[in-house]
């Protein structure tokens, strides 16, 4: 290819998987939804967070309420696209797993999967959505106490999700555990205030003139 560099462009994160597996379309938003909340209550967003990463969300929400699932997914994207954008602070683990960076154009044969079939990338894609979603849920039990929510009711449930993934794979049981979970941090977890805006400096005005008389 004329002009394309002689080596794949270096990967700065993971690649996330976000493309859930099949069950119930409420969950799959959900398992986005909730640890997405969690990520804006980091200490990081001095402030709060930027309203370009809280009003995708609220547009999850009232989708999501509304049963317009799809709608409910596309917010989704665009918050991680979003979340991926390098003006914001540095993420940590295992939140910017949650990013979704759009990647340079590079031809398919750079792709590390490109000789797979399609159903053993689709089954490579799931494997991963569940490996991160267990990181994100044992991230989820270590944040809980410093936003002072209490998840103690739910918190076996990450220790025996990782059990039947090690054992079986990512199952009907394993999301039914991790689900658990999510519902109880969509219900304890509000969603946060977008930082207030920056007020505009005041206009200079002519010599001579003082604010009241402008």
């Amino acid at each position: 290819m004329p002009g394309a560099p002689n080596k794949p462009p270096p990967i700065e994160a993971p690649p996330v998987a976000m493309s859930p597996p099949a069950g119930d379309k409420r969950q799959h938003v959900l398992r986005r939804l909730a640890p997405a909340r969690l990520v804006l209550r980091l200490s990081i967003w001095r402030g709060g967070p930027n309203v370009d990463l809280v009003k995708p969300l609220e547009r999850v929400a009232a989708t999501l309420a509304a049963g317009e699932f799809p709608d409910a997914e596309k917010a989704l994207d665009q918050f991680s696209v979003r979340l991926a954008e390098p003006r914001w602070p540095t993420i940590p683990e295992p939140w910017i797993r949650l990013r979704t960076a759009i990647p340079a154009p590079q031809p398919p044969h750079w792709d590390p999967d490109f000789k797979l079939t399609p159903a053993d990338r689709e089954a490579k894609k799931n494997r991963e959505w569940a490996r991160n979603q267990l990181l994100l849920a044992k991230g989820a039990l270590e944040l809980a106490p410093s936003l002072g929510v209490d998840l103690t009711d739910v918190q076996s449930c990450v220790a025996e999700a990782q059990t039947v993934f090690d054992r079986d794979g990512a199952t009907d049981e394993f999301w039914a555990l991790l689900d658990r979970l999510w519902d109880a941090v969509q219900s304890r977890v509000p969603l946060p205030s977008p930082a207030a805006a920056r007020a505009a400096p005041p206009a200079k005005l002519p010599p001579g003139i003082e604010p009241e008389e402008a």
